[in-house]
């Protein structure tokens, strides 16, 4: 019997090791409209390699949601009842320091950015934006990166470089806001008439407005007080 000598019959073909497909990247949502959250859902179910991993309905349940499911991302409105997205996300992120949450808002204000960001939001993104950005945003985010839509970043920027108002700041603020006086608002916060005049200088010059009307315009516009 005769050996074929380009085999060697002690030789066994390796074999193809099988192919694993990633894991995919599991998604919470949480926001009070019903709507919203169907809206999100559809938009989900286009993407590759990332599938909904549940949902919830108010701040509250968010947190509890998450514990339960411990998603990759989570979608977070920022207004929601029994418990705020601000607050939501401080619960979350001390009970997981890794969690990976986006914010979700209507609102553009610079102010709220760097307060989610602040917080420990890994992302910021817009309603209006959520066709065209959701995906880019889970994908940034689930990677360990930073998502701030790009019409913000020179403003938020701007925020994190200058000085952020104090809390009684926005005290006064809103106070004013209200179109109480400056003594009525001494009396409503238990300090000086002169004190109040000094925190609204301060307001004035962080802000850059001209006059009490102005800066309350710009402090409506970047976030720091609701329209």
């Amino acid at each position: 019997m005769t050996t074929n000598p380009t085999t060697n019959p002690t030789t066994t073909p390796t074999a193809t090791p099988p192919t694993t497909s990633p894991q995919p990247i599991r998604v919470m949502i949480a926001d009070d409209h019903v709507l919203m959250r169907e809206g999100i859902v559809a938009v989900l179910a286009g993407f590759d390699h990332i599938e909904l991993a549940g949902q919830a309905g108010n701040g509250q349940d968010a947190v509890e949601q998450f514990l339960r499911l411990r998603p990759d991302v989570t979608l977070l409105d920022l207004q929601m009842p029994l418990l705020s997205g601000f607050d939501a996300m401080m619960s979350i992120r001390s009970l997981d320091r890794n969690a990976r949450i986006i914010v979700l808002t209507s609102y553009k204000g610079d102010a709220q950015v760097g307060r989610a960001l602040k917080a420990g939001a890994a992302g910021y993104l817009f309603k209006g934006a959520l066709r065209m950005d959701l995906e880019t945003a889970i994908r940034t985010v689930h990677a360990g990166e930073r998502y701030i839509p790009p019409e913000l970043a020179a403003e938020v920027a701007d925020y994190f470089a200058c000085d952020a108002l104090s809390g009684r700041e926005l005290e006064v603020l809103r106070l004013v806001a209200e179109g109480n006086t400056n003594k009525e608002v001494g009396r409503q916060l238990a300090i000086k008439e002169e004190t109040v005049k000094a925190h609204v200088s301060a307001v004035l010059a962080k802000l850059g407005a001209n006059d009490r009307t102005h800066a309350v315009t710009i402090a409506v516009r970047r976030g720091y007080l609701d329209a």
